[in-house]
C-alpha cells in the first residue's frame, strides 16, 4: 500500500499539469480572440479616420475653389487682371494658406494613427503558459523524488 502512495502522487501531479494546460489553452484562446476584436476595433477606427481625413481634404478644397472664385470675381469687377501683378499673389497666398493647413491636419491625422497602435512586441501581454508550468514543477519533482526513496 506505501508503494501506491507515491503513484497516487505522480498521477495527481500528471493530472494537475494537464489541467493547467488546458486552462492555459483556454486562456491563451480568449487572449487571441480578444487581440483580434482589438486589431478589429483598431482597423475600423484607423477607417475612420482615414474617411473623416478625406472629408476634411475635400471640404478645404471646396471652400479654397470658392474663395479663390470669389477673389477672382471682386478683383476682376474692380478692374484688375486676376492673372497677375497683386491679384496672383493674393491668389498665392490663399494657395499657400490652403497648403499648410493641409500639412497641420495630415500631421494631426498620423499622430491620431499612432496613438492608438498597439504594442508590437507584445501584444497580449500573456504568460499564462510558463506561469502554469512553473508552478506544476515543484509537485512533478516532488512526485518523481518520493518514487525514488
Amino acid at each position: 500500500m506505501a508503494a501506491l502512495a507515491p503513484l497516487a502522487t505522480l498521477a495527481s501531479t500528471g493530472f494537475g499539469v494537464y489541467a493547467q494546460q488546458q486552462q492555459a489553452a483556454q486562456a491563451r484562446a480568449q487572449q487571441r480572440a480578444q487581440v483580434e476584436i482589438q486589431r478589429q476595433a483598431e482597423t475600423a477606427r484607423q477607417e475612420q479616420l482615414q474617411l473623416q481625413q478625406q472629408a476634411e481634404a475635400r471640404l478645404r478644397g471646396e471652400r479654397l475653389a470658392r474663395t479663390l472664385a470669389s477673389t477672382r470675381a471682386r478683383l476682376a469687377a474692380g478692374g484688375l487682371s486676376v492673372d497677375d501683378g497683386s491679384a496672383a499673389a493674393v491668389q498665392a497666398g490663399l494657395r499657400a494658406d490652403a497648403a499648410a493647413g493641409q500639412r497641420d491636419s495630415d500631421e494631426l491625422f498620423r499622430a491620431r494613427l499612432a496613438s492608438g497602435r498597439a504594442s508590437l512586441l507584445n501584444p497580449d501581454g500573456s504568460f499564462t503558459t510558463v506561469n502554469s508550468l512553473l508552478r506544476a514543477l515543484p509537485s512533478f519533482g516532488n512526485s518523481v523524488r518520493s518514487l525514488l526513496d
